[in-house]
């Protein structure tokens, strides 16, 4: 049997809000769209005829669905991460994602939605996993202290400067 491998599509669910979060994300995120909004065409489990099902949208290619549905409760067992090349990539996607949310430590935030965010610099894992502990271990000293990244910090404790 050959089975044939498809994109995987991350699902997201919602109690009512499946919609304004799409609509959210995709005006963070540049190269996003919403591609398709369903209605329920009847009352179902608490939602209204009419009211919106699913929203199928993608960020940058990768393909989402939104679904309001049962309520469930999103968490840090999973998130989302985004590799940013600069400070400025770290302040935007840091300021729009936390707006209305919750900042943590370590680059972690949650969003308004609840739904769970990692902003990093994408040199981070490089300097993480640096042969030379040493430069590894100022690296992690420097971030644990953080909330939202600092990419000069960060780049100042690898290099040996101020550590």
């Amino acid at each position: 049997m050959q089975i044939s491998a498809k994109k995987l599509t991350t699902c997201l669910c919602f109690d009512t809000q499946a919609e304004e979060a799409a609509n959210f994300y995709v005006l963070v995120f540049k190269n996003s769209r919403i591609s398709r909004v369903s209605h329920y065409p009847q009352d179902v489990q608490g939602k209204k005829a009419g009211s919106v099902m699913m929203v199928e949208f993608d960020i940058n290619g990768q393909p989402f669905t939104a679904l309001n549905g049962p309520q469930y409760k999103f968490s840090e067992a999973v998130s989302f991460q985004v590799a940013c090349e600069s400070q400025e990539e770290i302040d935007y996607f840091w300021g729009r994602l936390s707006e209305g949310g919750q900042e943590g430590p370590c680059g972690w935030l949650k969003d308004k939605f609840g739904l769970s965010w990692q902003v990093f610099p994408a040199a981070l894992p490089k300097m993480l996993m640096d042969a030379d502990k040493t430069r590894s271990a100022r690296v992690m000293g420097a971030f644990m202290k953080m909330k939202k990244f600092d990419l000069g910090q960060l780049t100042r404790a690898y290099e040996g400067e101020n550590a």
